[in-house]
């Protein structure tokens, strides 16, 4: 039997009967002043959407988001993130817009009555309607039920003609309609069959990019618009080990010679890593890592070169990780997405910067055994492994809008491997999308640079001998959707990349 409890006073009553509920199991709640409240108390998936145009949106964001989950809203999934022009009252600064999908024991008008007080809390007044605010939170969705009365409506009045909602509600849901919630809030889309058909009525994906509207990845105190050219990150071995130029750069005057020559040849970022991640490495200490990496840090931070460059460690420990972005690195690259120290998520998520997580079964020493290399479909399962750590990742606290994805070429992968996945990307982001639509619109990372399946496919045994073959892996994987590429030659794939980006905006706009 159901449970239900008393939830408001009278004067805002609902009342729910056996009669309110129809064939799809989706209840309707009308306002009745003589009425007593009462809905069920179990747990109901809500979708909230966030809007800030006044002070630090992003910071808005995150403390709006610290507040719902100490209210007893647990927030399981992230849209994406989109910078979009003000409607309605259009003289006012751009706003941040994303949402969240989450699921409270918060009755619907508790829930109201949480999200006003965060408003209240974080400075929001009463002023213009659709003016300025330092943050908006508004119910979109609440379990299957359809809510008016004389102070909340659910689905919210005006979605159906807001892109900028519209297009974050769809990136909470997936291509496959994995619940009865979900079908419900399908069925609830006005004049369209589903949300799917309503996001294409109102311009789709054509409007990302333009009419004011761009998904962005907060970096460093910017919002990246990475989807405008494929960047460059250009690799910086701080080892004596790894396969390619491992103790080139062991002494702090070589690393910042070469981040020098990196930067000058087109890198728009730095991956530091010190420690190698070849086949069959073994592990250093988090204290032997931080000795080879933090002094290299410091001195390129102070190089007047790297002003508007981003800044990316390669680590998979957490402690590592933390002490790289105090010291000034912009983004965290781990080769285990999470799975190699259980408090990374934790600790990215504390310090706000983006993850890239990478799909690699085992270890560096165990990742190429035979076990690690069976696949039924390579770029389905590398999908599946892969949302799988996304989704701890965005459990831990880590939202869509900070994670970037990279499906480990060379990692857990023969050359058979390497070779579907440079051409199944687009593959890899329609599995992904199955489950989440804002995961597959994240940035897409590869690292195909002077691996071995280049020199196997091309008769070239010596690493630095296969920057022709990178190029060509590069290009093949920047056509297929790659949007980020991590090289050690920045000269010759830079070229590469703004041809393919020539292209495709030929195709775009053809």
């Amino acid at each position: 039997m159901n449970i239900f409890r008393r939830l408001l006073p009278t004067k805002f009553g609902f009342k729910i009967s056996k009669n309110s509920c129809n064939a799809r199991g989706i209840y309707s709640i009308h306002s009745s002043p003589d009425c007593v409240v009462e809905v069920h108390s179990s747990e109901q998936e809500v979708i909230i959407a966030l809007g800030s145009n006044v002070g630090n949106r992003l910071q808005n964001f995150d403390e709006a988001l610290h507040l719902m989950k100490k209210s007893g809203i647990q927030i399981t999934r992230h849209a994406c993130l989109y910078e979009t022009a003000p409607a309605y009252v259009t003289d006012q600064p751009r706003f941040l817009n994303s949402a969240v999908r989450g699921i409270t024991k918060l009755g619907p008008h508790e829930l109201l009555g949480v999200l006003k007080k965060i408003e209240k809390d974080m400075g929001r007044t009463t002023g213009v309607r659709y003016g300025p605010r330092p943050i908006d939170l508004d119910i979109l969705f609440y379990g299957k039920l359809k809510i008016h009365s004389e102070i909340l409506d659910v689905p919210h009045e005006r979605i159906w003609e807001r892109p900028f909602v519209v297009a974050p509600l769809i990136d909470l849901l997936g291509s496959d309609i994995d619940s009865d919630t979900v079908a419900s809030w399908h069925s609830f889309s006005k004049h369209s069959s589903d949300l799917f058909e309503l996001w294409e009525k109102l311009g789709g994906e054509s409007l990302v990019g333009r009419n004011g509207m761009k998904r962005v990845l907060p970096v460093g105190n910017n919002l990246w618009d990475w989807s405008s050219k494929t960047s460059v990150m250009g690799i910086l071995n701080l080892t004596p080990d790894s396969f390619s130029d491992g103790g080139k750069y062991l002494s702090v005057e070589a690393a910042v010679s070469q981040v020098r020559l990196m930067l000058s040849e087109g890198a728009d970022i730095i991956d530091f890593g010190a420690q190698s991640t070849r086949p069959n490495a073994l592990k250093i200490t988090v204290e032997e890592e931080l000795d080879r990496l933090i002094p290299v840090i410091e001195a390129v931070n102070k190089m007047p070169e790297v002003e508007g460059k981003l800044l990316s460690v390669d680590t998979f420990y957490s402690d590592v990780a933390s002490e790289a972005v105090k010291n000034g690195v912009h983004l965290v690259n781990d080769v285990s997405g999470g799975r190699l120290d259980s408090n990374m998520h934790s600790v990215v998520a504390a310090l706000r910067v983006p993850f890239i997580a990478m799909h690699m079964r085992g270890d560096p020493s165990s990742m190429q055994n035979p076990e690690n290399l069976q696949y039924n479909d390579v770029c389905k399962d590398v999908a599946f492994e892969l949302y799988e750590r996304l989704e701890e990742a965005e459990l831990a606290g880590i939202p869509a809008w900070r994670l970037i994805l990279d499906p480990g070429i060379g990692f857990s992968k023969n050359t058979e491997h390497n070779l579907d996945i440079l051409t199944g990307l687009t593959t890899i982001r329609s599995e992904i999308a199955r489950r989440s639509l804002a995961l597959s619109r994240a940035p897409f990372l590869i690292g195909p640079s002077r691996k071995r399946f280049l020199g196997e496919v091309c008769a070239r045994p010596a690493a630095e001998e296969r920057d022709p073959a990178t190029v060509a892996a590069v290009t093949t994987g920047v056509l297929n959707g790659a949007n980020i590429v991590r090289v050690h030659n920045v000269r010759y794939n830079a070229d590469a990349l703004r041809l393919c980006d020539a292209l495709l905006e030929r195709k775009l706009y053809a």
